[in-house]
């Protein structure tokens, strides 16, 4: 969901392809999907202040490579174009796509994945969270392209807060906001990681013009806010630019 001051913001398949196949298409062009269920990972980091920016490149870089490995389907990582949240200061963002569950959980698991989280990760972060769902009905670029802005959001309810009503609020948002051009959302499969957060929502815009133009429709956005203030205990919310893909993803 959009920005509440206090933060409220908000924050799609072909029958899979081959995963090399995938890989070398994705490279070239976005691949546009028929409805599908898609698995979401979103991981922020808090790179720590005094860390040289030679090993935040070595981390970018290492966790960018995992592209290649076979279960996933897109993965994106860099520094957050805002963090919205004054008391969780995160400052990266890695964003990645499966096709199910026990890819997310074989990528996870990898030899690569988990040396590059012991080797560049652990020794310069102070912070960690992340959060996973099911995209049930994602429609558009598999691959947000290059550019494009993403608004995550991830909500935290009241004891008694009614989610599906939360929920149907956010997947009704890119009725009023016309410039998202993609958005997924759903309830939270992996709680160690998540600090309490248990709904999330990915919206994709064309670029950081037109996240900014949703922001200035205050009458709107507060009109959206107010449908779900009341079940919303806290809501943290970070924007971020899909970057270049990594130099070695072109011959993938």
């Amino acid at each position: 969901m959009l920005c509440l001051r206090t933060h409220l913001s908000f924050p799609f398949s072909l029958s899979f392809w081959p995963s090399k196949q995938l890989k070398t298409l994705t490279s070239r062009s976005s691949i546009r999907m028929m409805s599908t269920e898609i698995v979401e990972h979103i991981v922020l980091f808090k790179v720590k202040e005094e860390t040289e920016a030679s090993k935040v490149s070595a981390m970018v870089n290492g966790l960018s490579s995992l592209v290649s490995l076979d279960q996933v389907l897109h993965l994106s990582v860099g520094p957050l174009l805002r963090n919205r949240s004054s008391s969780l200061t995160f400052t990266h963002m890695l964003h990645s796509r499966y096709r199910s569950k026990q890819d997310l959980d074989a990528y996870s698991a990898h030899p690569s994945h988990v040396s590059v989280v012991k080797g560049n990760v652990l020794p310069i972060i102070d912070d960690i969270m992340a959060v996973d769902w099911v995209a049930d009905d994602l429609r558009g670029d598999l691959v947000p392209p290059q550019g494009s802005a993403i608004r995550v959001s991830f909500l935290k309810l009241k004891e008694n807060a009614v989610r599906d009503e939360v929920l149907g609020v956010v997947r009704g948002l890119p009725e009023s906001f016309k410039q998202i051009s993609q958005l997924s959302c759903g309830e939270n499969f992996s709680p160690a990681r998540a600090k309490g957060f248990s709904i999330a929502s990915l919206a994709v815009f064309p670029g950081p013009s037109e996240l900014e133009a949703v922001d200035s429709n205050e009458e709107l956005v507060n009109y959206q806010k107010d449908k779900v203030r009341d079940h919303i205990e806290t809501v943290v919310v970070v924007d971020y630019v899909v970057p270049p893909p990594p130099a070695h993803s072109a011959s993938l």
